[in-house]
Formats: structure tokens, C-alpha cells, sequence
């Protein structure tokens, strides 16, 4: 078995997480309530200067790299190579990493649900447009 990673594939897939994390959290989807709920305001995020981003980027890229991987093996497991495959592979990481993770952190930390909704229907988004992107490079 060879698993291959398409490392453009991988770049593509991190500047959509970039700009699904760009969207999902501006002033017209839900960064407003985002805010609200988390009680971090644009002066607070300010003086955190790029530090925030920087993180995002390089989690972007790990977790690009990893799917494009796991979409890789799975393709060779199940000598399937489409795109819709591919969604489902990201659905499947997502659901049985990032959901389940950020439910289980949330609940302990008391933090309210709808914070909880946000945060995992970004990564939702996240997942599958790098699934997405992954998928379209086989």
C-alpha cells in the first residue's frame, strides 16, 4: 500500500480552511454571537495581533495533511476514489474527532450550547471543504 499525498492538493485545502475560518466568524455569520457567548471582544482580539491566525494556519495545514492521508488510505481500502467518498471520509474524521472533542470539552467547561453549534458546525464546514478540495485532486 502507498499512500499518496498530493501536497497541492494539501495547499489548496488549507487556504479553504482559511477562508472558511475567515467567513464562519465575521461580523455578518456568526462572529457577532460568537463574541457574545465567548465574551471576546474586537479590542481583545486585537491585542492578541496575529498569534490567533498564525495558530489557525498551522492547525489548517496538520489537519490537511492528516486528511489527505486518511482519504488516501481509505481510497486504497475501499478502491473508491470519488468525491463523494471523499466527503465522506472528512465527515467521518470530523465526526469522530472534532465533533465528539469539542462536545466532550465544552460540557465539562460549562460552556453554553449554542457556542458548542457554532464551534462544530465551523469545523463541520472545515472538514468538508478540505475534503472537498482533497477530493478533487485524485
Amino acid at each position: 500500500m502507498e499512500i499518496e499525498i498530493n501536497w497541492l492538493a494539501v495547499l489548496s485545502a488549507t487556504v479553504a480552511g482559511m477562508i472558511c475560518a475567515g467567513l464562519w466568524y465575521t461580523k455578518s455569520l456568526f462572529g457577532p454571537t460568537w463574541r457574545q457567548l465567548t465574551g471576546i471582544s474586537e479590542t481583545d482580539s486585537q491585542k492578541s495581533g496575529n498569534t490567533p491566525m498564525i495558530i489557525v494556519l498551522f492547525a489548517n495545514i496538520i489537519t490537511a495533511i492528516v486528511l489527505a492521508g486518511v482519504i488516501s488510505i481509505s481510497r486504497i481500502a475501499f478502491d473508491n476514489t470519488s468525491i463523494l467518498f471523499s466527503l465522506f471520509v472528512g465527515f467521518l474524521v470530523w465526526l469522530a474527532f472534532s465533533a465528539t472533542t469539542l462536545i466532550t470539552h465544552n460540557a465539562f467547561e460549562q460552556k453554553p450550547s449554542k457556542l458548542t453549534w457554532i464551534n462544530i458546525g465551523y469545523q463541520l464546514v472545515l472538514f468538508l471543504s478540505m475534503a472537498l478540495v482533497i477530493g478533487l485532486f485524485r
